[in-house]
């Protein structure tokens, strides 16, 4: 990516630059040492967004370490990811700088209604992971309603599927590595959902991950591994 930055020719305020600090970097040092190291890593004196990976470990020290990073002018924004709406309300209330965006699993088979309105109601950007369902990806591309909307506007269920979230206000980061897909994916702007449109898609949610439930203690297991 540091390489993609220098070579690509494109003036560095145009591009948004996001990493992460991962669990095992969640102290006041080593949250600041691997902000350090990425900045490094990615050629540049400043990043646009960092976010604290998962509300485990001492996430309160890692988060007051880009607090003060924010402050430096090395962060133009910090904020928090897969933090659920507890985790996310005590952070925004006892602390100095409010979390810009948590970034969460949301796709049609998870929607997150309800984080979702905290956000809202706290100011703070939704911004979804995983938003194509990932490995349920073939069955919910083959859905019959989101074939049937896709066809009515010459779309395919894909861009439904992001035109439905950014309609709900939320940031989505589609991700592939094929240039006509990346097209696709930019080229959600020249149409509009109805709102029973809208409707028939939230009753695709089933309001649970499609990975683990995030109260569950396998995922410290899991968050601890290098």
């Amino acid at each position: 990516m540091g390489r993609a930055i220098d070579r690509c020719g494109i003036d560095r305020k145009e591009l948004f630059v996001t990493t992460k600090v991962w669990v095992t970097q969640h102290s006041y040092d080593k949250a600041r040492a691997s902000v350090m190291e990425s900045m490094r890593k990615l050629q540049t004196d400043y990043l646009d967004l960092v976010l604290i990976h998962q509300p485990l470990g001492d996430y309160y020290a890692a988060y007051h370490a880009l607090e003060d990073l924010y402050k430096e002018g090395s962060l133009r924004a910090i904020g928090i990811s897969n933090f659920s709406a507890e985790r996310m309300a005590d952070l925004t209330a006892f602390n100095e700088v409010k979390p810009a965006v948590n970034q969460v699993e949301t796709h049609p088979f998870f929607q997150q209604e309800a984080l979702y309105g905290w956000m809202r109601k706290l100011g703070i950007q939704h911004e979804a992971w995983g938003l194509l369902a990932e490995h349920r990806l073939i069955q919910l591309l083959r859905t019959p309603m989101l074939i049937a909307i896709a066809r009515k506007y010459s779309k395919t269920p894909a861009q439904v599927i992001l035109r439905f979230n950014v309609q709900r206000g939320i940031v989505v980061i589609p991700k592939s590595s094929h240039k006509e897909r990346i097209e696709e994916n930019i080229d959600i702007f020249d149409f509009e959902l109805t709102d029973e449109e809208m409707q028939q898609i939230r009753t695709l949610d089933e309001n649970k991950s499609l990975w683990l439930a995030y109260d569950d203690p396998n995922i410290v297991e899991m968050a601890m591994q290098e």
